[in-house]
């Protein structure tokens, strides 16, 4: 049996920062034939493929340094063109501080329910999280619920705005004051808000291309290889060619429902909080269109029920290394609850019918190259229960020295940078152990 001191589960961003990082002995598992995980690219006829929109918002003095030292000139500075498509007209993100071009009545709705929301102020709840229905009521009002929060929402986190919490909030949805309300309203301003206001991207290869520079230095990687079995008590991993390795520390991003249904063993009261954890999944379909410049655009929201997608992103916008000469390239989400995956036709017809309505395809457009990039694991849903029992999983798996991280191990919604952030603070504190 083969001994390690930190054996590392997933090739993520957040476990190949971990094995960057570390300053001692490892092995990092992973199950695909490439590092990447979710931050894995598909070159597919001349186009490059991301699971969705990959993107890099950094923030942090330390990624500042460390993602341009790793992809030197494969990389470039992107100035944010997000946008919303309702009522047959686009409006600047985010909603809530640019109604301008809306129909009138759904602008005075909007802004006066905004500016009474503003002036009644009443506090959040005393205990527990709130909800994100009441939270949205309470902090833009009821104009901006019914026209942006409460369907977008809804279709991105497949649970009504009353079962999801607003414990996610803070970071993501950017809150706008009166005046700049008012001034969204009456202009079409380009103020921008929120914190992924400009981003950056590599110049070549999609978003993967920064997995293979984190583990270009690498020497304790092995692909090809799954866990089917864990035991906390021995500290042993079982893996899929019936090898066995011991280790001191284990680190895991697997996604923690998935990680915690392949250990053992496990209290009776472990097992009763992991049937609590709830998730979504996402159907990305990406598509390769025979026209350039469709869209200028980086990413558009689709609150409206009438579109079954709920986000499409141009790809060709981040870099233009991502298609074909005179190509175009998007790719669409929708949401869906574990074990109704969409139908891959009816999906299509769907997706393809809601791209001519709102005008981003015209009936002429030839899509040239198709691919379906399934995220099984894709939103941990915050309801009631997600915080106190993710805090009891958590603290039980670290007092067995099990560092559980990154968004799906820490079951969280989060971005790239704290995924590369936290593998860092995880090296830290197992070399110092």
């Amino acid at each position: 049996m083969n001994h390690i001191r930190t054996l590392i589960l997933g090739g993520g961003m957040s476990g190949l920062s971990c094995a960057y990082h570390l300053n001692s002995p490892y092995l990092l598992l992973e199950r695909s034939d490439e590092p990447g995980g979710l931050s894995r690219s598909i070159k597919q006829d001349g186009f490059v493929y991301d699971h969705t929109g990959h993107l890099l918002h950094l923030r942090n003095p330390y990624t500042l340094k460390l993602i341009p030292d790793l992809l030197g000139d494969n990389l470039c500075l992107n100035e944010r063109r997000a946008w919303i498509y309702s009522h047959h007209t686009y409006t600047r993100y985010p909603f809530q501080a640019n109604t301008f071009g809306l129909p009138t009545r759904v602008i005075k709705e909007c802004v006066n329910g905004f500016i009474n929301a503003q002036i009644d102020s009443q506090p959040g709840p005393a205990a527990g999280p709130e909800s994100l229905r009441s939270w949205v009521l309470r902090t833009f009002g009821k104009g901006f619920g019914k026209y942006f929060f409460f369907p977008y929402n809804e279709k991105l986190w497949t649970v009504s705005a009353d079962v999801l919490t607003s414990e996610w909030v803070a970071p993501f949805v950017p809150k706008p004051s009166i005046t700049e309300a008012i001034d969204g309203a009456l202009s079409d301003q380009t103020k921008k808000f929120g914190y992924n206001t400009i981003f950056y991207y590599p110049k070549e290869g999609g978003i993967q291309a920064l997995a293979f520079a984190f583990a270009k230095p690498l020497t304790g990687v092995r692909l090809e290889t799954e866990v089917t079995a864990i035991d906390l008590s021995k500290k042993e991993v079982t893996t899929s060619v019936g090898e066995t390795l011991a280790y001191d520390h284990l680190v895991t991003t697997l996604p923690l429902a998935r990680f915690l249904k392949l250990t053992k063993p496990l209290p009776l009261e472990i097992q009763a909080a992991l049937s609590l954890l709830r998730w979504n999944s996402v159907y990305n379909l990406n598509l390769g269109i025979a026209r350039a410049n469709i869209s200028d655009k980086h990413w558009i929201y689709f609150p409206e029920k009438k579109y079954r997608f709920y986000r499409v992103g141009f790809p060709m916008n981040f870099s233009t290394h991502m298609t074909p000469p005179g190509c175009s390239s998007m790719y669409t989400e929708i949401s869906y609850t574990p074990g109704n995956h969409p139908d891959d036709r009816q999906a299509y017809r769907d997706i393809v019918r809601g791209l001519h309505d709102c005008g981003l395809l015209t009936r002429s457009d030839k899509i040239i190259s198709q691919k379906v990039l399934d995220i099984p694991c894709a939103y941990v849903i915050y309801d009631q229960n997600r915080t106190p029992t993710v805090n009891n999983l958590l603290a039980y798996l670290e007092s067995l020295n099990v560092h559980s991280i990154g968004r799906f191990g820490a079951w969280k919604y989060s971005y790239m940078e704290e995924a590369i952030l936290e593998g860092k603070s995880t090296a830290e504190k197992i070399d110092g152990v």
